[in-house]
C-alpha cells in the first residue's frame, strides 16, 4: 500500500483528495475543510501553534505544516514549541509528548486533543515498579526513552531518543558506566548489540513495531528485489537483522531522501508515508507486513492511540481549552534534568541524520 502526497497541494485541497480516496465514512471533505478552516482561525486567535508527530494521521500534519507548525519526532516536537513564540501548544500525539513539551515549557500553555491517547511502553513502565528495579541497582545509570511518562523521566539519569541512543550509551560505556535500560526491550538489545554495553533491560515493547514479521518481509522483498528495507529499532531482532537502513522515524525519512532506491519497505508506522512522499517526491513506499500470514495485528502497522487525534477533538481543545497537560513542579524540574543532559549532548557531541547501514 502506498499513499501520494502532492507537494505543491494546499492543505484544504489535498485534505478533499486525501478523504475521497481513503473510504472513510465518518467525515465528507466538505466538514473536514470547515473544521480545517475553524482551526486556523482559533489558532491565530488564540496565538496558539499546532506540533504533529509524524504518526498522526496525515490531516493533521498537512495542517500543522500549513499553519506554521512542526511535523517531526517527539523531541523535536518540543524543542519547536520551547523556541517559537507562541503562547499555547498544542501537541497532536500521545500524552507522555504533551507532558515532554510542558517539561520544557513550563510557562506555556500545553493542549492536546485528547488525554487518553497513550503508549504501550508508557503503559508497561509503571514508576513505582521502575523505580523499584533501579533501586536494586544503585551502581548503574538509568537511562529511559522519551516513550515514558513525566515520572519515569524524572528518576532517570537520561533520557534519549532513538536518533541519539547509540550515541550517548557509547559514551557511558566508554566512561566505564554500567546501564539500566527502559523500556524498549528491542531497541535496548539494538543499542546493546551495535555498543557492546552492560545494559539490564526493562520488559516493554511497542505495539506497533513489534507487530512486524521477518517471514513476511522475507517474501515482500521476493516480489519487489530492488527495494531498501527501511526499520525503526524498536521492531524485533529478527526485522532488524533483515534491513538495510535501521534508524529514528526522521533518520528512516533522510535514508528516503538520499538513498539512490525508487521503492522502500518501511517497517515502522505507515502515517510517517505523509512526510516520506513530501520530502522524497516520486519514490514508492510499501508497508512492511505485520502480524505474518492470516494473523490478525494488533496494530496494522498503525497506533491506535495516535489515531484518536482527530479535527474534531483538535477544535474541540483549542475553542474550549480543554485538555492541558499539567506537570507537578518538583516533577518537571527533575525531569528536566535528564532532558537536558541529552539536549547539551546533542548540541556538544552533534546527532547523525542517517541511521546505521549493514
Amino acid at each position: 500500500m502506498t499513499e501520494t502526497i502532492v507537494k505543491d497541494q494546499s492543505v484544504t485541497d489535498w485534505v478533499r483528495d486525501y478523504i475521497e480516496h481513503s473510504h472513510d465514512d465518518e467525515m465528507s471533505p466538505e466538514v473536514a475543510q470547515d473544521y480545517i478552516s475553524k482551526i486556523k482561525a482559533l489558532l491565530k486567535a488564540k496565538n496558539a501553534v499546532l506540533v504533529a508527530h509524524y504518526y498522526t494521521d496525515p490531516i493533521l500534519q498537512a495542517l500543522a505544516d500549513e499553519t506554521g507548525g512542526c511535523v517531526a519526532d517527539s523531541l523535536e516536537m518540543a524543542r519547536f514549541g520551547r523556541d517559537h513564540p507562541a503562547e499555547t501548544l498544542v501537541v497532536a500525539g500521545v500524552k507522555f509528548m504533551g507532558e515532554t513539551a510542558k517539561i520544557l515549557s513550563p510557562e506555556k500553555t500545553v493542549l492536546m486533543p485528547t488525554l487518553e491517547a497513550t503508549c504501550s511502553l508508557d503503559i508497561g513502565c509503571p514508576i513505582d515498579e521502575f523505580s523499584a528495579f533501579c533501586d536494586q541497582h544503585p551502581d548503574r545509570k538509568v537511562v529511559v526513552y522519551a516513550n515514558t511518562s513525566v515520572e519515569v523521566k524524572a528518576r532517570a539519569d537520561w533520557v534519549v531518543t532513538s536518533s541519539i541512543a547509540l550515541e550517548i550509551v557509547q559514551d557511558l560505556m566508554d566512561k566505564g558506566e554500567k546501564i539500566i535500560w527502559g523500556p524498549d526491550q528491542h531497541l535496548g538489545n539494538y543499542i546493546q548489540r551495535m555498543t557492546g554495553a552492560d545494559m539490564l533491560m526493562w520488559n516493554g515493547s511497542c505495539i506497533v513495531h513489534e507487530e512486524f514479521k521477518a517471514k513476511g518481509l522475507e517474501d515482500l522483498r521476493k516480489v519487489y528485489p530492488d527495494a531498501a528495507l527501511l526499520v525503526h529499532p524498536e521492531s524485533p531482532e529478527s526485522v532488524v537483522k533483515l534491513a538495510d537502513v535501521v534508524g529514528s522515524t526522521s533518520q528512516i525519512i533522510k535514508a528516503a531522501q538520499t538513498m539512490p532506491n525508487d521503492t522502500f519497505i518501511v517497517a515502522t508506522d505507515k502515517a510517517i508515508f505523509y512526510k516520506m512522499q513530501q520530502m522524497a517526491p516520486g519514490k514508492t513506499f510499501l508497508e512492511a507486513p505485520t502480524g505474518g500470514n492470516g494473523a490478525t495485528c494488533r496494530s496494522c502497522a498503525h497506533c491506535p492511540w495516535m489515531a484518536m487525534n482527530k479535527l474534531e477533538n483538535l477544535h474541540d481543545c483549542l475553542d474550549q481549552g480543554l485538555n492541558a497537560v499539567e506537570v507537578e513542579e518538583e516533577v518537571g524540574h527533575k525531569a528536566i534534568i535528564s532532558l537536558n543532559r541529552m539536549l547539551d549532548f546533542a548540541q556538544q557531541h552533534g546527532v547523525k541524520s542517517q541511521g546505521r547501514q549493514f
